[in-house]
């Protein structure tokens, strides 16, 4: 299991939750948007969990855009607590996807360290 670097300045969090593919599609689309305004330097982290843990998996509907991102320096992450409750293996994530611990307590990491949280 891979861990979370801890960034010395804050970034944006972005916070997926839901199943739909149309959402997932949104909500990376909301995260390159993020990226094209502020530049590519801006720390940007999108956090999985529950039903949302679908958009990072490999073979997922949009995982070209979700590459596209990584590749683009966004910290893409896993919760752990959801890959256990569903039986997803570290193996089924694509490329790239980090695992953190729980992706609640990994969004009120972020919120404490003055992060800016979106949930689209």
């Amino acid at each position: 299991m891979t861990s979370a670097p801890h960034h010395a300045t804050p970034g944006v969090v972005f916070h997926l939750d839901e199943g739909d593919p149309a959402k997932h599609e949104s909500v990376l689309r909301n995260v390159a948007n993020v990226l094209d305004a502020l530049g590519d330097g801006t720390v940007v982290e999108l956090v999985t969990h529950g039903p949302g843990l679908r958009a990072v998996l490999a073979g997922a509907p949009h995982e070209t855009a979700l590459r596209t991102l990584i590749e683009r320096g966004v910290q893409v992450d896993a919760c752990a607590n959801t890959m256990r409750r569903e039986h997803v293996g570290e193996d089924q994530l694509a490329a790239g996807v980090t695992i953190v611990p729980a992706g609640i307590v990994q969004l009120i990491h972020r919120q404490r360290d003055g992060w800016s949280y979106v949930r689209p």
